[in-house]
């Protein structure tokens, strides 16, 4: 059994700050609803904050809605007919059956369903309805939601060290293919370029890393005013996320391409390695300008001069698996140059012509 002692310690350094503002705000939010409310057994306080936080990423304002009106749905569903018709097993499938489906016809978000319900059990079967019990429940679950977004919102988590972490490594991924498939290219190496491409196959769960780490930080720069100061920084890097994403895509299918190449034994020009480990290069470029929290203009410059290359590279007469590389060279080049901000149209108009064979066929 192999396990990933590495991924799972840099797992929890990335939520360690995460799991510090629930710790922190759940004990917050159980000494002010205990001791400043005065209510006897406030779990709903410190439950309320760990899922307003959590260790997920995103919509957490989404999720701490949810959960207020999950538990008051469940305890007020709960504490109206406990106290009518008793509790017993026909009762807790009647009063969780009646929560859901309030929850259901209010909002199909599934947290909501999933804490009416069991707000409805734990009212039915441990904490029966007490007089304002349940009121008492609601203002413990508020109580936790709010401290959790204060947590969220004044505790550090440094958004931008997140985002760039896995940005980083995003970026050196790509790095990597590219100079894998050149020195592959380059040596007539086919299983070189295999192993380039079983590991460049590797990397979708950066990209969706990458992404999640995006939805945080966004969310920290909205409900933090003291991180709002971070928001260009990070839309710099929400500007590169999806071309790099598609840039790695083309980087598969250009490697995966090479290793048929290599294999039929045709011969990529000559040109075509240094190209691509000038994008190798750029891409760490870019991964340095956006980590320094800056315009994106040497690595931009320096895709600009590997695009201009590419008229050395000439597709007349290529093998069949030698021309799909070399387009889809010139697809990543497009892709890097809009992860530097440039539009589209500028970024295919860098492309010098395709050159054709003599007779223009």
């Amino acid at each position: 059994m192999n396990v990933d002692v590495r991924g799972r310690l840099e797992r929890l350094a990335l939520m360690g700050p995460s799991i510090a503002q629930c710790a922190v705000a759940a004990a917050l939010a159980w000494v002010v609803a205990k001791d400043v409310l005065g209510h006897g057994r406030p779990f709903f306080a410190p439950i309320a904050v760990v899922i307003c936080i959590g260790v997920a990423v995103g919509q957490r304002v989404r999720r701490l809605a949810e959960l207020v009106a999950g538990v008051s749905l469940g305890v007020g569903i709960g504490d109206l007919l406990i106290l009518q018709i008793g509790s017993g097993p026909w009762q807790i499938a009647l009063v969780v059956a009646l929560a859901m489906s309030a929850a259901v016809l209010l909002d199909s978000g599934s947290l909501i369903v999933l804490q009416a319900g069991s707000s409805a059990v734990l009212v039915a079967t441990l904490l029966p309805p007490t007089g304002v019990g349940g009121l008492d429940r609601m203002v413990d679950a508020m109580v936790g939601g709010a401290l959790g977004i204060a947590a969220v919102a004044l505790l550090p988590t440094g958004p931008a060290a997140i985002v760039h972490r896995h940005a980083a490594a995003v970026l050196e991924a790509l790095a990597a293919a590219l100079r894998g498939a050149a020195d592959a290219v380059a040596e007539r190496d086919p299983e070189r370029a295999a192993d380039t491409l079983e590991e460049v196959r590797g990397t979708q769960q950066a990209v969706e890393d990458l992404d999640d780490a995006l939805k945080t930080g966004k969310e920290m720069t909205t409900i933090a005013p003291l991180r709002r100061r971070l928001r260009t920084r990070l839309g710099r890097y929400e500007t590169a996320a999806p071309p790099v994403d598609r840039a790695l895509r083309n980087t598969r299918v250009l490697v995966r391409r090479a290793v048929a190449a290599l294999h039929a034994g045709e011969t990529p020009p000559a040109s075509f390695s240094p190209v691509l480990r000038e994008l190798a290069a750029a891409v760490l470029t870019l991964r340095d300008e956006l980590a320094a929290g800056h315009p994106p203009d040497g690595a931009r410059a320096a895709i600009m001069e590997a695009a201009a290359r590419l008229d050395g590279v000439p597709t007349a007469l290529a093998g069949f698996s030698t021309a799909a590389m070399i387009a889809q060279l010139r697809s990543i080049v497009v892709d890097l140059l809009e992860a530097t901000g440039t539009d589209r149209e500028t970024a295919l108009a860098a492309l010098p012509p395709l050159t054709r064979p003599a007779d223009g066929h």
